[in-house]
């Protein structure tokens, strides 16, 4: 058993995440942008998939509700890693020195598997994770005690010396449910006091 260990979220954690950093791109008019993302692909549709839900199902059934808009519809199912512009400031640091520091690296994120799939090979910060628990393979959500039961049997480790940052305040209560100790993620700035604060950093 892992007897110390941190868990990291991905989205708003790791790497910035939001569906207008695809849709600027091909919206021009911000009143049209503001409409797209708030009645047709919205984040609220989007978590279908995070849940488990096949992204082309999605993008077909989404297609023949608005038939108008099938363009901007099928670059949500093609064009998704541009939804993710670039990582957090400061967090790959703090992710690159907890492992030069021999701390076992974890992640959960909801995501959803076919997007998890075109963009995990993007991204080789996550050689240094031992695993990664996705919401969308898994078929659970954060924050459902249900996943960090699971992280917990298959990460194989201490909840009481695990420590998990998320950025919504559920899912941090969620893994504090569990016994693991949470952290509310603002910036990475806050996070490393955390760190260092907790032994895990110097």
């Amino acid at each position: 058993m892992i007897d110390r260990c941190v868990i990291f979220d991905v989205g708003r954690v790791l790497f910035e995440w939001d569906l207008r950093h695809l849709f600027t791109k091909l919206i021009a008019d911000p009143a049209e942008l503001e409409y797209f993302v708030g009645n047709i692909i919205t984040p609220g549709w989007h978590f279908q998939h995070d849940a488990g839900r096949p992204a082309a199902e999605m993008v077909a059934e989404r297609k023949l509700e608005y038939p108008d808009h099938a363009a901007l519809i099928d670059a949500y199912g093609t064009r998704f890693n541009e939804t993710i512009p670039g990582p957090v400031p400061g967090s790959l640091d703090l992710v690159e020195r907890l492992d030069a520091a021999g701390v076992p690296l974890f992640a959960i994120t909801n995501f959803g598997h076919d997007f998890w799939e075109g963009f995990r090979p993007t991204q080789p910060v996550f050689e240094r994770f031992r695993d990664v628990i996705v919401s969308g393979t898994e078929k659970m959500m954060k924050p459902d005690p249900a996943i960090y039961r699971l992280a917990i049997e298959r990460f194989g480790i201490d909840p009481a010396g695990a420590f998990f940052i998320d950025d919504v305040a559920a899912n941090v209560a969620g893994a504090e449910s569990e016994g693991i100790a949470g952290h509310l993620f603002v910036d990475a700035e806050a996070l490393e006091r955390e760190l260092v604060a907790r032994a895990y950093l110097d």
